[in-house]
């Protein structure tokens, strides 16, 4: 039998006694080497962005003042002093009644404080012949109006995208100081499992687990060390392997071998893998109600149960928070959405009760979940098919069709 059963709210306060996730610490790396990472110092500015005023059109650079009144019947004429072209210094000191050809992106010489595009104007000779007037500051970005210097451009702990990549190069920095990822070692038990790309005996099936789960931690800023399936019944094995996890990891994560039958021997040897051992040994939710958590020696362990719905969320619930913390993350905020219920959703009395659902939009454009499927733990598209989950409380008996529901969605966006 299990040990009394934890509500998921004890068991978070259980980890949270024993183990304090905290950023392992940062690493100075090439900027392209730190996509994906989280910032672990706000970055400033030290120029001004753009660094001069840069035209947005091909055309002329002018002053504006020289253009007010013109139009098709009546359009002003300038005298054209030159050109600039990208990457050159604007030499030139433009007067009253002048303008220089530029194209964009060039930076616009002492004098002009704007732009006229190519097409408003006609050229003969040295001379043009402007058809539309300009505003001061039109058709250019004026310096320091997209960064300027001193500016907080990038905050501590925001993960680097393509965005944040480009931000930091335009300050001209090829370097950058991230958080650590956190190691986790990945371990599988079952003596069914079969490695994927071999042929499947009788009996036997596919190691959906360790896959998933590789995926699972590198979306939650994690970094992997797989260690591949272990047979359950292989006590000496399975403990020579968990040992050899914490050596090599920072938080271990198991899957299986963690109920009540004979072969469940993966509570036992965590309790006993270092202080103060085994934490937790079952919660009361649905799916997932056969979780184990020990701390060894100041090291996590989270022993996930075996089916994959109730692994993958489990790892949601307790672990993923961890790792993100550990990365410098912080908290995750899942994305969430209000919507009303299709279908009538039971709980299982007692237990937290998560139900995957999937969800839609009605005519008018009102958002509808309903239930992705009959929430068997062993059947991994349960997850695969659905937008999200909806939590029932442990005092919860049913969600009636057409309540309002919060939606916990497994991706961004739908």
């Amino acid at each position: 039998m299990f040990r009394k059963l934890l509500s998921l709210d004890q068991a978070k306060q259980r980890i949270e006694e024993h183990f304090n996730p905290q950023p392992l610490g940062t690493m100075d790396l090439p900027l392209m080497d730190a996509v994906g990472l989280v910032l672990a110092r706000d970055i400033t500015s030290s120029i001004d962005v753009p660094p001069f005023n840069r035209s947005t059109v091909d055309g002329y650079a002018v002053s504006a003042e020289d253009t007010f009144g013109a139009d098709e019947d009546n359009p002003v004429t300038l005298k054209v002093r030159g050109s600039v072209n990208i990457g050159e210094l604007a030499e030139l000191l433009v007067g009253r009644g002048d303008a220089v050809e530029i194209v964009t992106g060039a930076p616009l010489p002492a004098g002009t404080n704007a732009a006229v595009m190519l097409e408003n104007t006609s050229q003969k000779n040295e001379r043009i012949s402007i058809f539309k007037p300009v505003s001061k500051g039109e058709n250019m970005m004026a310096l320091g109006s997209d960064i300027q210097q001193g500016d907080t451009v990038l905050k501590q702990g925001v993960v680097l995208s393509s965005r944040e990549m480009g931000v930091i190069a335009a300050l001209g920095q090829d370097r950058v100081e991230v958080f650590r990822r956190p190691k986790v070692a990945i371990l599988s038990t079952g003596a069914e499992i079969v490695e994927p790309g071999k042929s499947l005996p009788p009996g036997k099936i596919y190691d959906i687990n360790t896959y998933a789960l590789i995926a699972a931690v590198k979306e939650s800023n994690g970094e992997v060390v797989s260690f591949g399936v272990v047979p359950e019944d292989d006590v000496n094995m399975l403990e020579a392997k968990l040992k050899e996890a914490l050596d090599a990891a920072d938080v271990v994560i198991t899957s299986g071998g963690v109920s009540v039958g004979p072969k469940d021997l993966v509570p036992k040897i965590i309790d006993r893998l270092g202080k103060p051992g085994l934490v937790i040994h079952g919660v009361a939710i649905k799916p997932g109600k056969p979780v184990a958590v020990a701390i060894a020696d100041g090291k996590l362990i989270v022993s996930l149960p075996g089916h994959p719905t109730s692994s993958l969320l489990v790892f949601t619930l307790l672990a993923q928070p961890i790792l993100l913390k550990m990365s410098g993350r912080g908290r995750k905020l899942r994305n969430i959405l209000k919507a009303t219920t299709a279908d009538r959703f039971f709980s299982a009395r007692g237990r937290r009760t998560f139900i995957t659902v999937n969800v839609s939009q009605d005519s008018d454009g009102h958002w509808v979940a309903s239930q992705a499927s009959t929430g068997q733990s062993g059947a991994i598209t349960t997850l695969a098919n659905a937008d999200g989950y909806v939590e029932l409380a442990e005092d919860q008996q049913f969600i009636d069709v057409g309540e309002e529901v919060t939606v916990y969605l497994f991706k961004n966006s739908l």
